[in-house]
């Protein structure tokens, strides 16, 4: 593995840092209060190809690969996380598209995402009662005449009353697992109706909702990869995404980190600042290292992926190390900032809520940890 970083991975680090200290950092407390979906912020990164890192130069993405993706994730996400997470389900969507659409979907869709013409992507698999278990799903894609006729309800999508391109999965036969197939429905589409907005503890910033198909019709060209194929696409979709969540984690947890750097400096007590304290330093030592170890399990993963080698464990690694690491180092961020770190005025109370939902989505700690166990035990 190589620690150095190439001049294209410098490169969008930079910009990602730059544009989210000038233009997402700002407006991050606000878009938490507010639960404002910034449509904006997302149209901006796709000027700067933030929405489509892996995605080939042809089809409007920067080319710059996973290592790039995952640091542009963690600057984004040091910013404001409820941004983040639409960049990383937009950057799942628009690779799953390159990877298995057909050149008509490639150009009509992914160019869509990448641009930010399309706002957002939606990644809609879970269910109400399948989450975990996707195979569990009722939604149901009929074929009738030359349309798919969709029904069904899906739940937590991100983006889901904004996205312009939906990736949806829908039962076409009975047969479990092997029975689910993909679509791409477009936003707006007659019979797509979106829920409330969930009241959510954190990423408030970020749309969470339920979408309703009652009677979305698609053609055939809506078909993603080759009915039946469903399952195994999610799951690969999945496995990047990992990538994404832990960068993620990496991010919030570097941002509580220098947010309780500052407080200690300053924060005054018994004469001193209380960062001169070795109970406090111990804290922040503790942090840190666990923070820089979760950044290298996370690039190890990307850089996996990058080289077009397995990385289902390593993903999974990454994600439960990551997420963990983040609830725990905000947590501590929290309590190193005393009174003041429970109050609004200060940002570790909004990385704490936002870490939270890390050690569940994208699946849960313990589904990573029976993903890192099957692996282990089938290759040894």
């Amino acid at each position: 593995m190589e620690f150095a970083l190439t001049e294209t991975q410098q490169q969008i680090r930079e910009a990602a840092r730059a544009f989210s200290r000038d233009v997402v950092a700002p407006r991050a407390r606000k878009t938490d209060r507010e639960e404002r979906f910034p449509a904006e912020v997302y149209r901006q990164m796709g000027e700067l190809g933030l929405l489509g890192v892996n995605v080939p130069a042809a089809l409007g993405g920067a080319e710059a690969g996973v290592v790039s993706y995952s640091l542009a994730m963690i600057e984004v996400a040091a910013a404001c996380a409820s941004t983040s997470v639409g960049m990383a389900v937009t950057n799942m969507c628009a690779e799953l598209i390159c990877a298995y659409g057909n050149d008509a979907q490639r150009q009509k869709y992914v160019t869509a995402l990448v641009s930010g013409k399309a706002v957002a992507g939606a990644f809609a698999l879970s269910e109400p009662h399948a989450g975990s278990d996707p195979g569990a799903g009722h939604t149901t894609a009929v074929k009738k005449g030359d349309r798919w006729v969709i029904n069904g309800t899906k739940q937590w999508i991100t983006s889901g009353a904004y996205a312009g391109v939906i990736v949806v999965w829908a039962r076409t036969s009975p047969t479990g697992n092997k029975g689910l197939s993909c679509f791409i429905v477009e936003g707006g589409a007659k019979g797509l109706t979106p829920g409330k907005p969930e009241d959510k503890m954190g990423l408030r910033g970020s749309n969470t909702v339920q979408l309703t198909f009652d009677g979305v019709e698609v053609g055939d060209d809506a078909v993603l990869g080759k009915l039946g194929d469903g399952f195994k696409l999610a799951m690969i979709a999945l496995d990047g995404g990992r990538i994404g969540i832990a960068s993620q984690a990496c991010g919030v947890g570097r941002a509580a980190i220098e947010a309780s750097v500052k407080y200690v400096k300053e924060r005054q007590a018994f004469g001193h600042p209380i960062g001169d304290f070795q109970a406090l330093r111990f804290m922040l030592a503790d942090m840190q290292t666990q923070q820089q170890a979760a950044e290298l399990l996370t690039w190890r993963a990307a850089t996996l992926k990058q080289q077009g080698v397995p990385f289902t464990r390593e993903a999974s690694m990454a994600k439960l190390f990551a997420s963990e690491m983040s609830n725990k180092v905000c947590d501590k961020a929290v309590q190193l900032h005393g009174g003041y770190g429970y109050l609004d005025e200060f940002p570790v109370e909004r990385m704490l809520r936002d870490a939270r939902v890390q050690t569940i989505y994208e699946g849960t700690s313990e589904i990573q940890r029976l993903v890192i166990a099957r692996e282990i035990l089938k290759n040894q």
